[in-house]
């Protein structure tokens, strides 16, 4: 097995992280895999390396330790450029000039959930990509064609959702999360992905690009949000989130991580996934304020 935990290198990393990358890596660990970190810094505006340092530091404080050097993203792009050329090649692709504001003003995100892109770009002519391309730089969409994905997940069973018209360039020239992550994981041989319950819906997409890419699927595991006695996704906002806030507050780096053990459900030294608890975490150091 080969595992992964991939955070952006933004800023701090907060329980919520923490606790996914402890689940990622006890799981590699129960399996005798290797582990693996990668730095998803294509938000370059905000990602740095030092906060990718603070970030290794905050995880070797909880004894999380890769295996293999971490990849950072931002110096791969002609893998990314590579695996988008071929999907252009396939005819799978179309360039889209919306702007964001002008996507959610026209689509519609059922039951709250993602939103999907209304197509408004899909059938332009040429002459029609011609004139927006005069006005605005385009961005590089999948044409997925009305596809729908299944797969596996650890915690939630098996899984279906649509495929979106998701963007794989950007209008800046940077490849996107999406190819990005499918590139990455195939290319470092990932057979099994943790991560945070927010990205399960967008999870489709990425089976959908690895099938067309001719790449293996990873076994996922979307754990369950860590959120404030407010019920919402943890934030600055509820007081001590990250090590450094907890450390401050005297609480040890040991403490912590046997407070997030505790919280996947495990005891002992043994991991499961079978206890890992299927309802978002209240963290108990908040203070509930929004």
């Amino acid at each position: 097995m080969i595992g992964r935990f991939a955070p952006s290198p933004t800023g701090p990393l907060h329980l919520g992280n923490l606790r996914t990358a402890l689940a990622a890596y006890a799981s590699v660990g129960a399996a005798g895999g290797m582990f693996l970190i990668r730095f998803e810094d294509l938000d370059m505006h905000n990602a740095n390396m030092a906060n990718a340092q603070q970030q290794l530091d905050d995880l070797a404080s909880l004894e999380i330790t890769a295996d293999v050097s971490p990849v950072i993203q931002s110096e791969r792009f002609d893998m990314y450029h590579e695996a988008i050329q071929r999907l252009i090649n396939a005819g799978l692709t179309y360039e889209c000039f919306c702007s964001r504001k002008e996507i959610l003003e026209a689509a519609q995100a059922p039951h709250g959930g993602q939103v999907m892109y209304p197509g408004t770009c899909r059938d332009l002519s040429e002459t029609e990509r011609a004139e927006r391309r005069a006005v605005r730089q385009g961005a590089l969409r999948l044409r997925a064609n009305g596809a729908r994905e299944t797969f596996t997940d650890l915690i939630h069973g098996e899984v279906t959702g649509d495929v979106d018209d998701v963007v794989l360039r950007r209008n800046d020239g940077v490849p996107s999360y999406n190819i990005a992550v499918v590139v990455d994981d195939a290319l470092q041989g990932v057979t099994e992905v943790v991560r945070g319950d927010d990205l399960l819906e967008v999870t489709a997409n990425q089976v959908h690009l690895q099938k067309l890419l001719g790449y293996s699927t990873p076994m996922y595991a979307h754990v369950p949000l860590v959120v404030g006695e407010d019920g919402k996704r943890l934030a600055k906002r509820h007081g001590a989130v990250t090590l450094a806030d907890l450390t401050a507050q005297g609480v040890s780096a040991t403490q912590v991580k046997d407070m997030l053990w505790a919280s996947l459900g495990q005891t002992g030294d043994s991991f499961s996934w079978d206890a890992v608890p299927r309802e978002p975490w209240v963290a108990p150091l908040t203070h509930g304020k929004s």
